[in-house]
């Protein structure tokens, strides 16, 4: 029995925060179209997605701004997003909406279960997790989703030369990122320490501001094996 089945861990904590009108109506109308319910079952993903092409898992898509202009600037490839929070869930379902974007999926779920019963083993061409809770306070750290046990999880379920790409805005999680991610045996680090960021991640107006303010950015890519 591995670590997460030992210790079942949640890859996030739960602040649903306030849904505006429009996410609400979103994530009513059009999970037919866009949701993936959880179940307990490896997906078939080219069956969910109606053909062969590239398959991305992005843990985390906040309100899905990123992932909808990823997205729509790729149509070669299918992006399947977990995330937990309705306000984002909605957010998203109504940015696929209006530009008409359908290579996307979403799984209202917890990515941990998800990667552990819906996603075969090296399946995916790549997963990103951009900007997760560094959650700074040391007796907090336990609560970070970057952690060795998921890590191996998630290399497991990368195809061999499949891509793990990590975004933070937080030096020592960045720092902690590394560390956590070079000690993964199926992993390899693409460049020396940290990789530049690539052009098909658009910068935030989150992360943009934080740039004027003098903050770093650093973005991970590492490799399957």
């Amino acid at each position: 029995m591995n670590e997460l089945q030992r210790r079942p861990i949640r890859s996030f904590v739960l602040r649903q925060g306030r849904i505006s009108e429009a996410q609400q109506r979103a994530h009513q109308q059009l999970q037919p179209r866009y949701c993936i319910a959880y179940d307990a079952a490896v997906l078939d993903l080219q069956a969910v997605f109606g053909r062969a092409a590239p398959k991305i898992l992005e843990i985390g898509f906040g309100m899905g701004g990123a992932t909808a202009r990823i997205a729509a600037a790729h149509p070669e490839n299918d992006y399947l997003g977990v995330e937990v929070h309705t306000p984002g869930v909605g957010a998203l379902m109504h940015l696929l909406d209006a530009n008409v974007v359908g290579n996307v999926r979403i799984i209202q779920h917890d990515a941990v279960e998800v990667l552990n019963h819906m996603v075969a083993p090296g399946t995916l061409d790549g997963i990103h997790i951009y900007f997760p809770d560094p959650w700074p306070k040391k007796r907090h750290h336990k609560r970070r989703l970057i952690q060795p046990p998921l890590v191996s999880l998630l290399a497991s379920r990368l195809k061999p030369g499949g891509y793990l790409h990590l975004a933070t805005d937080w030096q020592e999680y960045a720092e902690w990122m590394l560390e956590v991610l070079r000690g993964e045996p199926l992993l390899v680090n693409t460049a020396q320490d940290y990789a530049p960021k690539p052009e098909y991640r658009p910068e935030t107006k989150f992360e943009r501001r934080g740039l004027n303010l003098g903050h770093g950015v650093w973005d991970l890519m590492f490799r399957r094996n």
